[in-house]
C-alpha cells in the first residue's frame, strides 16, 4: 500500500521545483519581484516537503533525497545564480559590472552545488547542517537584492550586492554546524515568523508601489524585519548547535 505521506511529500519536492523554473523564467522576462517570490514559495514547500516526509511511515528512500536535492538545486541554487547574472533594470548602472555579476553567479552556483551534493551523499545523517542551507541563502539573497537591486529600498548597489553573494557562497560550503528548523528548535518560531514577513515584503511589491505609500513602507519594514530574520538564523544558529540544542542522530 502507497504511503501517502511520502506521495505528499513528493508533490511538495515537485512544487518545489516547478517554482524555481518558474522563478528563471520571471527573471529571463525581466520581473525578478515575481521571482523572489516564487522562490520565498519554493522555500515554503521544501519545508512541507521535510514535515511530510517525517511524518510518513516507510523510511526516506535515495529517490527522495536525490529528487529533493535537484529540486533545491534548481530553487536555491539555478534561480539565485539568475537574480545575480541577469539584469533588465537599470541597466547604465549594471552593464559595467555584467562581467563580474556572472563570474559571482557561477561562485554561488558552485557553492550550492557542492552543498547538496555532500547533503545528498553524506550530510543527510546528521541532524544538523553543515553550511548554511540553500533555502536560507537564497533567503538571504532575496533580502540583498530587496535593498540593493529590486525595489532598491536604499539603492542601486552592485557592490553590496557582490559582498552579499561572497559571503552566501562562503558560507554555504563552510564547515560550521547551522540547527534544522524543526519542533523543538528555538529558531522555529522565529524562522516562521520571518516567512511571515517575507510574503509581507514581496507580495505588494509585485504592484509596482509608488514611493512612500502606505504599502511601500508595509513592505520596506517587512524587508528590514526579514532582514533581521536572516541575520538571527547565521549569527545565532550555529551557537544552538554547539550548546547541544539539537542532538546529532546516529548514523543507520
Amino acid at each position: 500500500m502507497t504511503d501517502r505521506w511520502r506521495v505528499y511529500a513528493n508533490l511538495a519536492t515537485l512544487a518545489n521545483a516547478i517554482l524555481g523554473v518558474g522563478a528563471v523564467l520571471y527573471v529571463l522576462a525581466g520581473n525578478k519581484l515575481w521571482a523572489m517570490l516564487l522562490i520565498a514559495c519554493a522555500i515554503g514547500f521544501d519545508g512541507w516537503d521535510g514535515v511530510l516526509s517525517r511524518r510518513s511511515r516507510s523510511p526516506a528512500t535515495r529517490f527522495g533525497r536525490v529528487a529533493d536535492s535537484l529540486a533545491d538545486a534548481v530553487s536555491f541554487g539555478v534561480a539565485p545564480a539568475f537574480l545575480i547574472a541577469v539584469h533588465t533594470s537599470d541597466t547604465a548602472t549594471w552593464q559595467p559590472w555584467e562581467p563580474v555579476a556572472v563570474a559571482l553567479a557561477v561562485l554561488y552556483l558552485a557553492a550550492a552545488m557542492a552543498r547538496l551534493t555532500y547533503f545528498t551523499a553524506r550530510a543527510y545523517e546528521r541532524s544538523y547542517f553543515l553550511g548554511v542551507p540553500t533555502p536560507e541563502s537564497a533567503l538571504a539573497l532575496v533580502v540583498a537584492l530587496l535593498f540593493h537591486d529590486t525595489p532598491a529600498f536604499q539603492s542601486v548597489q552592485p557592490v553590496g550586492v557582490f559582498i552579499a553573494v561572497l559571503i552566501l557562497s562562503a558560507t554555504m560550503v563552510a564547515p560550521v554546524p547551522y540547527p534544522k528548523v524543526r519542533r523543538g528548535s528555538p529558531l522555529r518560531l522565529p524562522m516562521a515568523a520571518t516567512g511571515v514577513t517575507a510574503a509581507i515584503a514581496l507580495i505588494p511589491l509585485q504592484f509596482h508601489l509608488a514611493t512612500g505609500s502606505i504599502l511601500y513602507n508595509l513592505s520596506y519594514a517587512a524587508s528590514v524585519a526579514l532582514l533581521v530574520g536572516v541575520a538571527l538564523y547565521y549569527l545565532a544558529g550555529p551557537f544552538v548547535v554547539r550548546r547541544g540544542l539539537v542532538r546529532e542522530r546516529p548514523s543507520p
